[in-house]
C-alpha cells in the first residue's frame, strides 16, 4: 500500500485538470500585508477575478472570523470556488478504509494560532504532555514568546508557517482514515462550507509536513461540503451528523452522500438528525459527543428550554432506529447546557454554552468551562463517565459567543503505526467448564504483534495477573481468566505490543479497566440487559444466548439510593432454546428520578437467579406549548417549528387563528401519545401579520383538559 501511495503522490502530473482555479500554494505575510500566490490552468477569467476578490475581502478578518458566516461571507459564498490543489488524490482510496475515532491513539493535534490565544496556550499546556502539537501560524517566534510568558514549556511542538483565515481548524482540518483498518494512514479533505481559501488548503500543507497522502472530496463527482464540527464516528463504520449535511450538498441525493463517505471514509451507516433551532451553525459537537463505541454524551437543557425538545426528539430517533456496533441500545450520559453569565439560554439571546465541545488527547480530555457553579458538576460527570482519564478544564467564555469552544479549535490526527483494540463489554459472564471466563477482543495492528496479554485481578490494589491472548482469527484475540467463585467482580484490561509501542484497552489501564461479575454456569445465558427512558416511560431490552427450562423473568425495580426491590412485571421465557432470543418490556410512567432495574430468572422447577441491574434516569412530562421558531417568520421561511409536550396520552388539536380570532387551519387533530411532539407549521401562503396558535388537549387517562396559546408574527 505504501509503495502504491508513493507512486500516486509522485505522479501528480497525471492527475486530470479541473475547471476551477488550479491552486498550488498561497502565502500571506501579515507584517507587510503582501499576498503571494501561484495560479495556473485558469480557464475562466471571471472565476479568477471572483477568487481574488474573496481573498482580498477576508484578508483583514483573519484574526476574528466567527465559526459561522459573516454577512460579507454569505454574499461571497454564492460564487465561491474551492481552491483545490494538484497535490492531493481526487479519487477515493482503492481499498476499504476506516475512519479513526477520537479516543484512539493520536500522532498529532493541530491548532491554528490566531483568535483566543489564551485558550490555545492552555490547550498546548495540556496536549504537549500527550502528543506532538502542530501549530499553524504566521510567526513561530511570536507563538513561542507567548507560550513562554504563560509558563508553557516549548516541548513536543511543531510550527507550520503558512496562511490561514480562522481558528476553526476542526471544521477545515483533515480527517484520519486507515487503509485495511490500520495499515496505511491517509488523510481526507472536504470542502469547507466557508469562503476561506487559506483555511481550505491547510489540509494539504499539513499532509505534506506529516508525510501522508491526502484524498480530496473537493471536485465532482465526489465534491462534499461539510464541517468537522458536524461529524462524529465510532471507529467501526457508523457516523453521525445533523441534516445540515443534506442541505449543504443540494445537488446530491442522500444515497449519493452515503456512498461518498463510505468510499472515502468507510462510513457504511450514516445517521443524520434534525438540526437544532437555536444552534445557528447546526454542528452536533455543540450538544453531543461519542465517549466510546456505545456511549454518547448529550447536552441537557431544563425541560422545554431552547434546543431541549429537539435534542430529545433526536435521541428518540436514535433509540428507536439504531443499535450500537455490539447490537445493543446506545447508552446516553446527560450533561447540563448552562445559561450564560446573564442567566440567559440561547432562546433568550444567551451564548450557546456547552460542555460536550471537548477533545480527547490520548489519556487527557480537555473540556470547556464557564462558571464554577456549573463547571464542578460538568467535570464530575466527565470523571465518572471516563474514569482514569485526566480531565482538565479551560475557560472558554471568550470563544463561545462566536459559536465554538475547545473541540472547534483542535483537530486530531492518528498515529501512523496504529493499534486498534475493540472489546464488547458485558457486566456478567459465566465460565466455560475447564477453561475459565472467555474474554475476546478484536485487534488490528500495522506492525506485527510481538505480545498480547489479558491482565486481571479481583483487587486493583493487590497487583495483576496475566494470561496470553491467542489469535483465533486474523483479527480476533481470545483469553481465559481462570474460574473463581461466583458473585465476585473481576477487573481486566488488554495489552498489545509491537516493536514500536504498547497499547492497552482501556487506554487508561490499569488506572481504569473493564470489569464483570462472575456467574456459575446456568441454564439461561444472558447476553445483554439494557434500559433507557423515552417520554417518561422506561424501555427495557435483554437477550439470551441459550435457555433451558426457563419459565421467565421477573422484572424488579427500586429508586436509586433505596434498599428495597419491588416486583414490576413477569415476562414469560422461552422454555428451552439453543438460539438467541430477544425480550422487551415497557414500564409506563414510573415517575421522575433515577431507577434501578434487574432481572430475576425463574426455572419451571422454582430455582432462580438474579442478574446485575441497570440504572435509568426518567424525566416526567407535563402539558407545555413552546414558542415557535423562528419567530418572527420572514419571507424566506416557508414554515416554522412548533414544539409541545403532553403529560399523558391525549386527544389533541392545535389551531391557528389570525389577529381577528378567525380560524385559519387545524394542522393537528387526533389522539397523540405523551411526550414531545414537533409540528412544521406552514406559513408559505399566509399574509404578513399577527397570528395565534392554541393547543387543546384532553387526557385519555384522567379526562382533564389543558389549553395553551402563543403568538406568532409573520413578516414579508
Amino acid at each position: 500500500m505504501e509503495n502504491y501511495y508513493t507512486s500516486r503522490q509522485a505522479g501528480v502530473e497525471n492527475f486530470p485538470h479541473r475547471d476551477a482555479v488550479k491552486y498550488v500554494h498561497l502565502t500571506t505575510t501579515k507584517e507587510n500585508n503582501n499576498l503571494k500566490y501561484l495560479l495556473f490552468g485558469v480557464t475562466n477569467l471571471k472565476k479568477l477575478i471572483l477568487f481574488l476578490l474573496v481573498l482580498l475581502v477576508f484578508r483583514p478578518l483573519a484574526q476574528d472570523l466567527p465559526k459561522g458566516l459573516t454577512p460579507a461571507e454569505e454574499q461571497a459564498m454564492k460564487g465561491y470556488i474551492f481552491p483545490s490543489s494538484t497535490e492531493g488524490v481526487p479519487t477515493p482510496p482503492d481499498f476499504p478504509v476506516r475512519t479513526m475515532a477520537e479516543w484512539e491513539p493520536l500522532g498529532a493535534l493541530i491548532i491554528t494560532w490566531t483568535s483566543y490565544t489564551a485558550i490555545l496556550r492552555d490547550i498546548v499546556r495540556y496536549a504537549q504532555d500527550e502528543v506532538p502539537v502542530y501549530i499553524i501560524c504566521s510567526d513561530s517566534n511570536t507563538v513561542k514568546n507567548y507560550l513562554t510568558q504563560g509558563g508553557v514549556p516549548l516541548n513536543n511542538l511543531n510550527f507550520l508557517i503558512t496562511s490561514f483565515n480562522s481558528v476553526w481548524v476542526r471544521d477545515y482540518g483533515p480527517w484520519t482514515v486507515y487503509g485495511g483498518g490500520v495499515d496505511s494512514l491517509l488523510l481526507i479533505d472536504w470542502v469547507y462550507n466557508r469562503p476561506r481559501p487559506n483555511d481550505d488548503v491547510t489540509p494539504q500543507f499539513f499532509a505534506n509536513r506529516y508525510g501522508a497522502v491526502l484524498h480530496e472530496m473537493t471536485s465532482e463527482p465526489n465534491r462534499f461540503v461539510a464541517t468537522g464540527g458536524n461529524f462524529m464516528n465510532d471507529g467501526m463504520g457508523t457516523g453521525f451528523s445533523s441534516k445540515l449535511i443534506l442541505t449543504e450538498n443540494p445537488g446530491k441525493t442522500e444515497a449519493q452522500i452515503n456512498a461518498m463517505v463510505d468510499a472515502y471514509m468507510g462510513i457504511n451507516r450514516y445517521i443524520k438528525m434534525d438540526v437544532l433551532p437555536y444552534d445557528g451553525i447546526h454542528h452536533i459537537d455543540m450538544h453531543m459527543k461519542l465517549l466510546d463505541e456505545e456511549t454518547i454524551l448529550v447536552g441537557e437543557y431544563p425541560l422545554g428550554v431552547a434546543d431541549g425538545p429537539q435534542i430529545e426528539l433526536n435521541l428518540q430517533y436514535i433509540q428507536n432506529n439504531f443499535l450500537n456496533a455490539f447490537g445493543r441500545p446506545y447508552k446516553f450520559v446527560r450533561i447540563l447546557m448552562p445559561p450564560d453569565a446573564s442567566n440567559r439560554y440561547p432562546n433568550q439571546g444567551g451564548d450557546y454554552r456547552t460542555y460536550t465541545n471537548s477533545v480527547f488527547v490520548n489519556k487527557t480530555v480537555i473540556v470547556p468551562t464557564y462558571e464554577l457553579r456549573y463547571d464542578t458538576t460538568a467535570l464530575r460527570i466527565y470523571r465518572e463517565a471516563l474514569p482514569g482519564y485526566r480531565i482538565v478544564g479551560i475557560n472558554s467564555n471568550v470563544a463561545i459567543p462566536a459559536g465554538g469552544a475547545i473541540h472547534c479549535i483542535t483537530k486530531e490526527v492518528g498515529v501512523k503505526d496504529q493499534i486498534h483494540i475493540v472489546h464488547n463489554r458485558l457486566p456478567f459472564r459465566a465460565p466455560v467448564p475447564g477453561q475459565g471466563y472467555p474474554l475476546k477482543a478484536f485487534v488490528n495492528s500495522k506492525l506485527p504483534v510481538s505480545s498480547a496479554s489479558l491482565y486481571y485481578t479481583t483487587d486493583t490494589t493487590a497487583g495483576w495477573s496475566s494470561v496470553p491472548l491467542q489469535f483465533v482469527a486474523a483479527d480476533t484475540a481470545l483469553g481465559f481468566i481462570p474460574e473463581i467463585a461466583p458473585g465476585v467482580k473481576i477487573y481486566y484490561y488488554f495489552s498489545v505490543s509491537t516493536a514500536n509501542r504498547t497499547l492497552t484497552r482501556p487506554i487508561t489501564a490499569p488506572a481504569n479497566c473493564f470489569n464483570f461479575t462472575t456467574d456459575e454456569p446456568v441454564p439461561v445465558e444472558l447476553l445483554s440487559f439494557d434500559g433507557y427512558s423515552q417520554n417518561g416511560d422506561v424501555f427495557l431490552r435483554w437477550s439470551t444466548a441459550t435457555e433451558l427450562n426457563n419459565k421467565g423473568f421477573e422484572i424488579q425495580k427500586k429508586m436509586s439510593g433505596t434498599q428495597a426491590w419491588g416486583s414490576v412485571a413477569f415476562v414469560p421465557g422461552g422454555g428451552t432454546s439453543v438460539k438467541p432470543l430477544n425480550y422487551s418490556f415497557v414500564d409506563k410512567s414510573p415517575g421522575a428520578g433515577n431507577f434501578l432495574y434487574r432481572l430475576k430468572q425463574i426455572d419451571y422447577n422454582g430455582e432462580s437467579r438474579t442478574y446485575n441491574e441497570v440504572e435509568v434516569s426518567v424525566e416526567e412530562f407535563s402539558y407545555l406549548l413552546y414558542q415557535n421558531y423562528p419567530n418572527p417568520v420572514n419571507a424566506g421561511e416557508s414554515a416554522t417549528a412548533v414544539f409541545f409536550t403532553l403529560g399523558e396520552d391525549s386527544y389533541t388539536d392545535l389551531t391557528l387563528y389570525n389577529a381577528l380570532g378567525e380560524k385559519i387551519s387545524v394542522p393537528v387533530e387526533g389522539n397523540l401519545s405523551k411526550g414531545i411532539h414537533k409540528l412544521e407549521l406552514s406559513t408559505a401562503n399566509l399574509p404578513a401579520g399577527v397570528y395565534f396558535y392554541r393547543l387543546n388537549s384532553k387526557s385519555n387517562e384522567s379526562g382533564k383538559n389543558y389549553s395553551m396559546i402563543k403568538k406568532m408574527i409573520i413578516t414579508k
